[in-house]
């Protein structure tokens, strides 16, 4: 077992900076180092993230939810598990795969894509951040649950708060307060409009889970309100970060660009090895069931683990020249990239894979398509270099863009 000093601290500005160095010192000389600011063991190796995620033998729990996220969502299904896990799964994974996110939702995703680019794209410019990538899946996830999409500054507010909760590492007082007030300012939002969908349900996301039952059982209020809490905050944050950061990386790669726009079928591998290369979620935690022998040393039973995708992603013993992006890499898998048997690690593994990733892969190929169609000679702006921030969530702070003027 290693110690904290040997690599930069999660929490120094050194590491926030640019975190993939010091994931290389921790694969290869501290793949187990107790962090005593946050009290947890960090581990970072491929094999030890994915041996957490998939936790086939019972060792790992999500019991770490219950202070990290439920004082601002609620109780929320990540903190379940057996079969209350598995009934409300199925009430709410239909919305997010098969035939209804196909016939129902890409229309919504599609229309929402194309009124924020009409808003830019006869100016030659645009900061696709600001301007696409932070408004496109809050405005998706709004127009999903039937809430009005004028409420975007808030519903942003929110969720930004909800991240900053769940990335405060460092435990200041006034990001805790800040969450604690987001979760009763948004069910005052939520209980009103959640028991008129009960009384009047309409055709939209938020009716279809007030009516939704599977052996016997349906969601309450609560239960509810604490899934489109999660929804907002997990799907806006990390599908505004992965279409900002699949320009970037694009950008700085123009070859990998050029075949991009020349082939449309090609955005899934730039979205997979984005997810690889610059995962949106950094750090995911878990807390162990019994001790636990990782690589380094053991953890003690009821210990939080933090595990770093971002450096599991880049192993060199996972992937070949981990720290190059190529989206024609042969050693990571396009067709299994959005499913539970996905060999990166950006959306976790086994029973808390993420239940939204074929709705971001949706919003990332109607987007990613629209903006090329919108832009065929994207660029960047003059002297801009991209510059990433966050360390629990990780993305570009600002893409800005130039491009010939089209008409919509």
């Amino acid at each position: 077992m290693s110690t904290a000093q040997q690599v930069p601290d999660i929490l120094s500005p050194e590491f926030a900076a640019n975190p993939y160095p010091a994931y290389r010192v921790m694969r290869e000389s501290a793949p187990l180092i107790h962090h005593e600011a946050t009290q947890s063991w960090i581990v970072s190796r491929y094999e030890d993230v994915e041996r957490v995620f998939k936790d086939r033998a019972g060792q790992f729990t999500t019991e770490n939810y219950d202070w990290q996220i439920e004082p601002v969502h609620g109780r929320t299904i990540l903190q379940l598990s057996g079969r209350e896990h598995a009934v409300r799964r199925a009430l709410v994974a239909p919305a997010f795969r098969g035939a209804e996110l196909q016939e129902k939702f890409l229309p919504v995703i599609e229309r929402n894509s194309r009124e924020l680019i009409d808003a830019f794209r006869h100016t030659g410019r645009a900061d696709l951040v600001a301007d696409y990538a932070t408004r496109f899946p809050v405005n998706v996830i709004a127009d999903m649950l039937g809430l009005d999409k004028a409420d975007h500054d808030r519903f942003h507010g929110w969720y930004t708060s909800v991240i900053a909760f769940l990335g405060n590492l460092s435990g200041d007082p006034g990001v805790a307060e800040a969450g604690a007030r987001t979760r009763v300012e948004f069910a005052e939002y939520m209980f009103p409009i959640i028991r008129e969908r009960r009384e009047k349900p309409g055709d939209d996301l938020l009716s279809s889970l007030c009516a939704a039952e599977v052996d016997g059982v349906r969601m309450s209020d609560e239960d509810i309100k604490a899934f489109c809490s999660l929804l907002l905050a997990a799907g806006g944050e990390t599908t505004d970060k992965a279409i900002a950061s699949i320009f970037a990386n694009l950008l700085a790669h123009p070859e990998q660009l050029a075949a991009v726009r020349e082939d449309r079928s090609l955005i899934p591998r730039a979205f997979a090895e984005t997810l690889r290369y610059t995962p949106p979620v950094h750090m995911i935690m878990r807390q162990t069931a019994a001790d636990v022998e990782l690589s380094g040393g053991t953890v003690p039973a009821g210990a939080t683990v933090t595990c770093l995708i971002g450096a599991a992603n880049r192993d060199g013993n996972r992937y070949r020249e981990p720290d190059r992006f190529d989206i024609f890499r042969d050693d990571l898998t396009t067709t299994t990239a959005f499913s539970a048997a996905a060999d990166h690690l950006a959306f976790a593994l086994g029973r808390h894979f993420c239940v939204g990733a074929l709705l971001a892969k949706a919003e990332v190929e109607t987007g990613v398509g629209q903006l090329l169609d919108a832009m065929p000679d994207l660029r960047p702006a003059d002297g801009f270099e991209v510059v990433e921030q966050g360390v629990f969530t990780r993305g570009p702070r600002s893409l800005p863009v130039r491009f010939t003027p089209r008409a919509a």
